[in-house]
């Protein structure tokens, strides 16, 4: 077995994705591409009212249309357990819970079949008056018992209302934030296939290994009946994480009825009922300070929704708790069940919106105050974590706002509104702060020599476009000493055993400790001399004991945001030639898989800066903008200029690898920046998103 113990470090160096030929030629096979003998089609028959009873269903006249296996229905469905998660309790009953919901799955042997018959089918209804409008006001609103993942629904030091009536400056202000969906390119799609006892899941996941549990429990499957495959995931952005999505519950009832493998994929319409979303948010911000700017109070207040099928809080107000330091501080959440779909993850869940009404009203404070945006952070640069008071193990925010202004050319701004005019164009600039927990979850990894002197790396890891093979190759080859050409890595198999999802930042901070320390375990027993099988030697660690055994620290990733924006003086449209992204994320593994991530999340920002709303047509509970043409998204016309850079940052304390989540911070605080430029393009304080024209113009 030939050996390379000298091989050059990869850990930092820009190798390109290892499955990136497979994708630009169409050999990546996704979730709806698999190949299956004998495969029907499952279409959604969707609610087409947004509160109350199924009286009926025709499920003969669809039966007797052109190749038309099944209608799974309330009727001839599984029973299921009720695990406390009511998006996936299909078919158990006739309560519609909201417009969109399925109400049958009508099964075919083409899709085209298919879905013309769930189109035609005809479902009678008793309707009741539904709630569907979120406001800041609702008579409903109500403090759950925490906010996600788990977070404290309140928390609070000191006097804030007294500090308050004492301050030389006070900012009270709200923010607005509209719901947003994730509209990943790769629609969410499960091919179920049984047999001998065995159901093998084909899906679109980030958490192969989470729908194990999720779905046994959910259909009463013994241990080892399932096997979840996701070998690509085209885009996620949070709503394909857990709970699995109804196709996945779909495409096994289906298969288990017909006997044969059926495919469910959901429409592009059905994305949005059924997938989940970002709650709307009024979010109310008090600041205190003294004259300089220093903070003496900090009160952050969200009022979100949830649906009524389920308990969903996003952790808006959380965003303020680590941030800046204040003697007194107060956040809060209050939620209200209304008549619609239940809303999930979206890329920085709680962060994005919460950045935007702080950071924002941290702006409002340095015009207030006559301090520069940038020097205002730097004077409220806490020495722990204000809410817990842990020390962080590391905090380079300072450090990323001052190279961030070096690079965007701060210096010299004119603090003055609406001072700047380029013909046609008001130009302003603006600044915002970022941050977003590091985390890491038990995971197990496989490390394997072969004979041939390749090695093989098998973790239940998920792929959603952020590179995570190849860096887990890099990371593989560096533990081994070996280059990355002789290390296959496989992922998205739940057979490889527990994993955590690609999710909250936490995938590679996660994956990366079991297999660099299998890798090195392997290593060295090689390096004793131990006998190779023919089937070869693996080592495997599961890192849940050595997570548990950390250190008591607060973590994050942090970052600072720079924005230059132009509005146009007649129309209100409003423009972004540049923004500037400076980020302390641990050890940077590969810099362009991360340059690609920050670019994505920063688009993402301004995406939700200027054109992301999704409407809801409140007499329905439905949707109205529910595709690609309406839901407007950032494209290549829309993106100026990106500068991203990042400051040394290795994490030990969080994993042997050092690395930290970057897949989300970077849209933190990006939408407050535009909107911050705005104001110091035109004079007027932009609080609701997204900043359309006409409120540019206002």
């Amino acid at each position: 077995m030939t050996r390379f113990w000298q091989a050059a470090p990869s850990v930092g160096h820009p190798l390109t994705r290892i499955e990136g030929l497979d994708k630009v030629t169409g050999r990546a096979r996704y979730a709806g591409d698999v190949a299956v003998p004998g495969l029907a089609y499952g279409a959604v028959v969707p609610a087409t009212i947004p509160r109350g009873r199924v009286l009926n269903l025709d499920v003969e006249a669809t039966l007797a249309m052109p190749g038309v296996l099944a209608v799974v229905h309330r009727d001839n469905a599984p029973r299921l357990t009720d695990i406390g998660e009511g998006t996936l309790f299909l078919f158990q009953g006739d309560r519609v819970a909201h417009w969109g919901a399925p109400v049958a799955l009508v099964v075919a042997d083409t899709p085209e079949r298919a879905r013309e018959a769930a189109e035609r089918m005809r479902v009678d209804y008793f309707p009741e008056p539904p709630d569907t409008v979120f406001r800041a006001d609702h008579p409903g609103l109500y403090e759950p018992e925490y906010v996600n993942p788990r977070n404290p629904t309140v928390t609070g030091k000191g006097d804030v209302d007294a500090a308050l009536a004492g301050a030389a400056v006070v900012v009270d202000a709200e923010y607005r934030t509209p719901a947003q969906h994730n509209n990943a390119m790769e629609p969410h799609s499960a091919t179920a296939v049984r047999s001998d006892g065995r159901i093998t899941l084909h899906t679109s996941t980030q958490y192969a290994y989470g729908v194990v549990p999720t779905l046994s429990k959910l259909f009463g499957f013994a241990p080892g009946t399932l096997r979840v495959l996701s070998e690509h995931v085209g885009g996620g952005f949070g709503n394909k994480g857990m709970p699995p999505r109804p196709d996945t519950v779909l495409a096994v009832m289906a298969a288990t009825l017909v006997g044969r493998p059926v495919r469910v994929t959901l429409t592009r319409p059905q994305l949005w009922p059924l997938t989940g979303y970002r709650t709307p948010t009024a979010q109310r911000i008090r600041l205190g300070a003294d004259q300089d700017g220093r903070l003496v109070a900090l009160e952050h207040r969200a009022a979100l929704q949830t649906s009524r099928l389920h308990e969903f809080t996003e952790q808006a107000a959380v965003y303020s708790r680590p941030m800046y330091g204040a003697e007194n501080m107060r956040t809060s959440h209050r939620v209200v069940a209304l008549d619609v779909p239940t809303p999930r993850w979206m890329r920085a869940p709680g962060e994005a919106p919460g950045s935007f009404a702080l950071e924002s009203a941290m702006d409002e404070l340095a015009e207030a105050c006559g301090v520069d945006p940038v020097e205002l952070r730097l004077r409220n640069e806490p020495a722990v974590d204000p809410t817990t008071g842990q020390a962080f193990s590391s905090r380079r925010l300072a450090d990323c706002l001052r190279v961030g202004a070096s690079r965007f050319g701060w210096a010299g701004r004119d603090p003055r509104p609406a001072v700047r005019r380029d013909g046609r164009w008001w130009r302003g600039t603006g600044v915002a702060g970022a941050h977003y927990p590091a985390r890491a979850a038990p995971t197990t990894a496989h490390a394997t020599a072969l004979p041939d002197g390749s090695f093989v790396v098998r973790v239940a890891a998920s792929d959603i476009g952020t590179g995570a093979r190849t860096v887990l190759t890099q990371l593989a080859a560096d533990a081994l000493e070996v280059p990355v050409d002789q290390v296959r890595v496989l992922i998205g198999d739940s057979g490889f055993g527990p994993a955590m999802g690609a999710g909250g930042s936490m995938g590679t901070a996660s994956w990366s400790w079991p297999v660099v320390t299998a890798c090195r375990e392997l290593a060295g027993r090689l390096a004793a001399g131990e006998p190779l099988p023919p089937d070869g030697l693996t080592s495997t660690f599961d890192s849940t004991a050595a997570i548990g055994a950390r250190a008591d620290y607060a973590r994050y990733a942090f970052g600072a945001h720079f924005a230059e924006v132009a509005v146009d003086v007649t129309t209100g449209e409003v423009r972004v030639p540049r923004l500037t992204g400076v980020y302390a994320v641990g050890r940077v593994v590969n810099p362009l898989t991360a340059r690609s991530q920050s670019i994505g999340g920063m688009t993402m920002g301004l995406s939700t800066a200027l054109l992301e709303e999704s409407s809801m047509d409140g007499r329905f509970g439905d949707w109205v903008n529910h595709n690609l043409a309406d839901y407007h998204v950032a494209t290549n016309a829309d993106v100026g200029e990106i500068d991203v850079t990042y400051v040394d940052d290795p994490d030990d304390e969080l994993n042997p690898s050092g690395v930290k989540g970057l897949g989300e911070i970077g849209i933190v605080g990006v939408a407050a920046a535009i909107a911050n430029a705005a104001w110091h393009a035109t004079g007027v304080r932009q609080r609701e998103l997204p900043i359309t024209p006409a409120r540019a113009a206002r």
